[in-house]
């Protein structure tokens, strides 16, 4: 790892960015603008390629390279998160050999400017690997695979503001210093965050725009997370920061950057949406029955913004969006934890300075070892095989570096379970290990006289392998690595005072336009805990027949729920969660609860069918 630079330096480098032009936003009044109808000319199972306006002389072209939601996965995800239709993918120097090949394949065929990109969450909710580190791996392996602009995602924020700071600008950790012993100089690419200002000043916290040059053409990248983000992170670490709405503060960024004389530019946003089947499987490029919140978002966006890099939704996609003048943009996302690479190429009038076109296709990120029949060699414990040929040994130097660091906490077997254990939901909303992290927090919390455990389910981030073996362990053994894999936020475990009124409400609060609530989130309840839900019924009488233990939920009475912190201050739209009383706090962290459970094993899953859905 470099050397920290002079720290003043850095920052006076960074913010060296057009203060008219940030001001001049400042200043503007908030509009949204208005949607058009789209054409339907464009066929979503084919990669997207949009065409914006003719050609007036010359023209330059060049590539983007994008991806998001890396979420520090130095190491190849397991399970079938590491899989994009059956093929073994990620890991971080199989993800930095891929940029450098489709780099090296378009200079070869003439395009010579190319830029990589990141839609969002970099660190947080990482494996073990970064996280014992504060997330310094990821941005030192990020460095080295040359990512060039990323904007801030809602993990940006799980430690707070300022230690978000510290990723762009560097300097040891206030508590843990520099782990590694050679310091850390931060990310040496920008982070762009257009829509989150200082509440005292009202200015953007960091960059909210960066400028390319494509032979003399100028190309603005505007970043920026979701709007939403206060509700999705711990809101200690946000105090003094607000985030704003999406289109309202991408276009009057547009507006200041036309002024400028810049007509073509980049959205590069954490937000996103996701296809379904049919058909199945999805085709990693194509836009099947697409839907999610970055279609009302570039619905209304200025038609400069041609290209649209999301993320968020950890899903795959390549789409033609209509914008607010009823053309369409093109809108990508590569997934999640480096599996794909999304290759964008696009062509700049240079007269003119506007798109041409765009085109667009997901490139997986193969890691494994073809056999001649197309499928993949894997170990006897049915784990991929790995091939070195795709090894970029710069990353790697960086990886084994800190995988070494970390291998005598990370190998620790702490546990066994029986069987895969894994997050693939009931067509209620409930998933097999969301039932065991639930058993483990109510079991963890019994001597403070628990009775009911509820968490999260975006606070459960990968499966429960059986034959996952990271430090040679035998199948069905669990190390610490995997079981922090799984929960890696280190919230704390608490346990609050709640009427049986109150419970309804926490219940009632998992669906849309119940006090707030924006998105649907189904809680997983520990064992005993059980009750239906109409998806059809009014907001606010959704869920009926609440028992605890076979006995009908008392609206009068007092009972004691264990949740994580996160969720106790209100996380995830949960508000009524922030009301309980008494509230008594569990020693360690919410990973330790899971540890204590799987030190009893081996566990079984879930069964996955605490609560029902009827129509």
């Amino acid at each position: 790892m470099a050397q920290p630079r002079a720290r003043g330096w850095r920052v006076a480098q960074h913010l060296a960015v057009p203060a008219l032009a940030v001001a001049v936003v400042a200043l503007l009044p908030l509009a949204k603008s208005g949607s058009a109808p789209g054409t339907d000319r464009w066929t979503p199972l084919t990669p997207a390629k949009v065409a914006f306006t003719q050609k007036t002389g010359p023209t330059t072209t060049a590539q983007l390279l994008g991806f998001n939601d890396f979420h520090g996965n130095i190491d190849p995800p397991t399970g079938s998160g590491g899989l994009i239709n059956g093929v073994p993918a990620g890991g971080s120097e199989y993800l930095s050999t891929y940029l450098t090949q489709l780099r090296g394949a378009a200079k070869k065929a003439g395009v010579h400017d190319s830029d990589t990109v990141v839609a969002g969450d970099n660190i947080g909710a990482s494996p073990l690997v970064s996280a014992a580190f504060h997330d310094e791996p990821a941005i030192e392996v990020l460095n080295a695979m040359g990512v060039g602009i990323a904007a801030v995602g809602n993990h940006e924020f799980d430690e707070g503001v300022t230690e978000l700071y510290r990723m762009q600008f560097g300097g040891c950790h206030p508590t843990d210093g520099c782990q590694d012993g050679d310091g850390f100089s931060g990310a040496k690419f920008s982070y762009l965050a257009a829509n989150v200002t200082n509440r005292s000043t009202g200015l953007p916290i960091l960059l909210p725009f960066t400028i390319r040059f494509y032979e003399n053409v100028p190309v603005a990248y505007v970043g920026m997370t979701l709007e939403a983000t206060p509700g999705i992170v711990n809101p200690a670490g946000i105090k003094n920061v607000e985030f704003h709405d999406e289109v309202e503060t991408a276009n009057k960024y547009a507006t200041v950057l036309s002024w400028l004389g810049i007509k073509s530019m980049v959205l590069v946003i954490h937000e996103g949406g996701l296809q379904s089947s049919p058909p199945a499987p999805l085709d990693p490029s194509g836009c099947a029955n697409f839907a999610g919140p970055i279609t009302d978002i570039v619905k209304g966006l200025d038609p400069a913004y041609g290209v649209v890099v999301s993320g968020h939704t950890h899903r795959f996609y390549t789409c033609e969006l209509p914008n607010s003048s009823g053309a369409n943009s093109l809108v990508t996302s590569a997934g999640t934890a480096g599996t794909l690479v999304t290759d964008i190429r696009v062509t700049l009038d240079k007269k003119t300075r506007k798109f041409v076109d765009a085109s667009a296709s997901n490139v997986i990120v193969a890691n494994g070892v073809k056999n001649p029949d197309g499928t993949y060699q894997r170990d006897a414990a049915g784990n991929p095989v790995r091939n070195p040929a795709l090894v970029d040994p710069k990353v790697k130097k960086i990886a084994d570096k800190y995988r070494a660091a970390v291998a005598p906490l990370a190998n620790k077997v702490i546990g066994s379970i029986t069987a895969d254990i894994t997050t693939t939901t009931s067509a209620a909303g409930e998933s097999p290990l969301g039932d065991v992290i639930a058993d483990a927090q109510l079991a963890y919390t019994k001597s403070a006289g628990a009775q009911i455990a509820f968490m999260n389910p975006g606070g459960i981030r990968a499966s429960l392998v059986y034959a996952n073996s990271p430090g040679g362990e035998a199948p069905g053994q669990v190390t610490y690595g995997e079981a922090f894999t799984v929960q890696p936020f280190n919230n704390l475990v608490v346990t609050q005072s709640f009427t049986g009124a109150q419970l309804k409400d926490v219940l009632e609060q998992q669906f849309v336009g119940f006090q707030g609530q924006t998105v649907q989130r189904m809680l997983q309840v520990s064992a005993g805990f059980t009750y239906t839900y109409s998806a059809s019924a009014p907001v606010g009488s959704k869920v009926s027949d609440i028992k605890l233990n076979g006995v009908a939920l008392d609206p009068a009475a007092t009972y004691l729920v264990t949740t994580n912190d996160f969720l106790a201050n209100g996380g995830d739209g949960f508000l009524t969660l922030a009301k309980g009383t008494g509230r008594v706090t569990a020693p360690g962290f919410d990973v330790d609860a899971l540890i204590a459970h799987l030190a009893t094993g081996p566990i079984a899953p879930g069964t996955a069918d605490r609560y029902t859905k009827v129509a």
